[in-house]
C-alpha cells in the first residue's frame, strides 16, 4: 500500500480559503437575509429563525453525504459541488426575499427550498472538506491546521459583512441578488482554485478487494464502534453548550449591565478575539515547539470545556453582582476556553475520522458533523427560550439570565467529563499498543 502523501503549511492555508469561501455564504444567509426580512420588510422575527434551524436540520444528512465522498474515493468533487449547491441556494434565497415584498406565500416557499439547499451545499463541502484534512495533514499538524482553517473561515465572515454591508446601501431587492450572485460566483472560483491539483489519488492506496456496502450497512458499522458513539456525544453536548450562549450575551450584557448596542456589539469583539486566542494557544500547544508538544487534542479539549463552565460560572455570578462585574474580562476568558475546546475538538475529529474500519471517514465526519448541527439549531433557540421563560417566572433579568448560564456551566461540564474519558481512553490505547495505536494517535499528544 502507497503510503499517504501530506499536505504541506501552504496546502493547509489553500483549503482554509474554501472553508473561508463557505462562510462567506453563509453568512449572507444567516445574518445578511436575516436583517433584510425583519427589517426591510417588517416580517416575523420567527421566519429567518425557522429559515436557519432548516438549514441546520438538512444537514442530518452529513453522513449520507460523507459516504458518497467515500465510495468515491475523492472529496474534492463533493467540496466544489458542495460550494456549488450552497452558492445555489443563496442566490436562490436573495431571489426569495424579493419576492416575499409582493408575494409572501411564494418567496417563502422558495426561500424553504433555498435554506434546504443551503443546508446540502454546507454538509457536502463541509464533510468533505474536514476529511481531506484529516487524510492528508500530519498529524503532528492537526491542531494548527484547525486553527489555521477556522480563522479563515472568521476572517471569511468578517471580510464578507463589511463588503456586502457597504455595497449593499441604499437596500434593494434587485442590489441583494446581484451581490449574492458575485459572493457565490466569487466562492465557486476560490474553490476550484483553492482545490486544484490539491488531492492525491487516493485509489492507488486502498487495497483492490475493499467492498463498499450500502450506507445503511456502513452507518451501522460505523456506530458500532465505541469511540465514534462517545465522540459523537461529547460533540453533540459541548457544542449544545457552545451555541447556547449565542443568542443572550449581548442582551444580557444591555439589560443588566446597560450596555448600549454599540457597546454590546464590541463585547462580541472582545468575545471573538478571545476565542482566536484560545485556538492559537492550542494550535502552539498541538504542534510544539522541536517537536515537543504539550498534552493531547483531548486533554485540551477537556480542559476547554472545564474553563468554559468556569467562565460560564462567573457570568452566572456577574447575573447576580450587576454593574459592578468586570463583563468584559469574564467574556474574553469564555471565548478563550471556547477556542481552545473547539479547535482540539476538531483536531480531535481529525484525528479520530481515520482510526478504525477503512474507507469510513465520510460517514464518520459526518456523524460528528450532524451531531453539532443539531446542537447549533437546538442550541440557540433553547438558550433564549430558556431566558424568555426565566425572566418570565423569576421578574428579574440578572437572576433568569444567571440562571442559564449556569445550565450551560452544567453542560460543559458533563462534556468536560466525556472528553477526560476519551483522554484516558486515547492514552491507554497508546500505551497498549505503541506501534500501531501510538503512531496514529502521535498528533494528539
Amino acid at each position: 500500500m502507497t503510503p499517504a502523501l501530506t499536505l504541506g503549511w501552504f496546502g493547509i492555508v489553500r483549503l482554509g480559503f474554501v472553508q473561508a469561501a463557505l462562510g462567506a455564504i453563509v453568512v449572507i444567509a444567516t445574518s445578511t437575509m436575516n436583517r433584510v426580512m425583519v427589517v426591510e420588510l417588517a416580517l416575523p422575527a420567527m421566519l429567518p429563525g425557522a429559515l436557519v434551524a432548516l438549514h441546520y436540520a438538512v444537514q442530518m444528512l452529513r453522513p449520507r453525504l460523507g459516504f458518497g465522498s467515500d465510495v468515491g474515493g475523492r472529496r474534492t468533487p463533493w467540496i466544489v459541488g458542495g460550494i456549488g449547491v450552497l452558492g445555489l441556494g443563496g442566490v436562490l434565497a436573495a431571489v426569495a426575499i424579493g419576492m416575499m415584498a409582493t408575494a409572501v406565500v411564494a418567496g417563502i416557499a422558495l426561500a424553504v427550498l433555498a435554506f434546504m439547499l443551503i443546508g446540502v451545499g454546507v454538509g457536502a463541502a463541509g464533510t468533505s472538506l474536514l476529511v481531506l484534512l484529516a487524510k492528508q495533514v500530519d498529524p503532528g499538524k492537526r491542531a494548527a491546521a484547525a486553527t489555521i482553517v477556522w480563522m479563515m473561515m472568521i476572517a471569511g465572515f468578517v471580510a464578507t459583512t463589511v463588503i456586502v454591508g457597504n455595497l449593499l446601501d441604499p437596500y434593494s431587492a434587485e442590489r441583494l441578488v446581484a451581490i449574492t450572485a458575485a459572493v457565490a460566483l466569487g466562492a465557486l472560483v476560490v474553490t476550484l482554485a483553492a482545490t486544484f491539483g490539491l488531492e492525491r489519488a487516493v485509489a492507488a492506496q486502498q487495497a483492490p478487494e475493499v467492498v463498499k456496502p450500502p450506507f445503511g450497512v456502513a452507518l451501522r458499522e460505523v456506530w458500532a464502534e465505541s469511540r465514534v458513539r462517545h465522540f459523537t456525544i461529547f460533540v453533540f453536548v459541548s457544542m449544545l453548550a457552545y451555541s447556547a450562549q449565542d443568542l443572550i450575551l449581548e442582551p444580557f450584557a444591555g439589560s443588566v449591565f446597560g450596555y448600549t448596542p454599540g457597546a454590546s456589539t464590541q463585547l462580541a469583539g472582545v468575545q471573538h478575539g478571545g476565542v482566536l486566542v484560545g485556538m492559537i494557544l492550542v494550535a502552539l500547544a498541538g504542534t510544539g515547539w522541536r517537536g515537543r508538544r504539550i498534552g493531547s487534542l483531548q486533554q485540551w479539549a477537556a480542559g476547554g470545556c472545564l474553563a468554559s463552565c468556569v467562565a460560564l460560572a462567573a457570568l452566572a455570578c456577574g447575573g447576580f453582582a450587576g454593574s459592578g462585574w468586570p463583563l468584559r474580562e469574564n467574556v474574553f476568558l469564555l471565548g478563550v476556553a471556547n477556542g481552545a475546546f473547539a479547535v482540539a475538538a476538531i483536531g480531535s475529529m481529525m484525528s479520530y475520522a481515520s482510526d478504525g474500519r477503512s474507507a469510513r471517514e465520510g460517514v464518520r465526519m459526518g456523524l460528528w458533523g450532524a451531531a453539532q448541527a443539531i446542537a447549533f439549531g437546538i442550541g440557540g433557540f433553547v438558550g433564549a427560550a430558556a431566558s424568555d421563560a426565566a425572566r418570565a417566572v423569576i421578574g428579574l433579568d440578572g437572576p433568569a439570565y444567571a440562571l442559564v448560564f449556569a445550565a450551560e456551566a452544567l453542560l460543559f461540564l458533563v462534556a468536560a467529563r466525556l472528553a477526560s474519558r476519551l483522554a484516558a481512553a486515547a492514552a491507554t490505547r497508546s500505551s497498549e499498543f505503541p506501534s500501531t495505536a501510538g503512531a496514529q494517535l502521535a498528533g494528539q499528544g
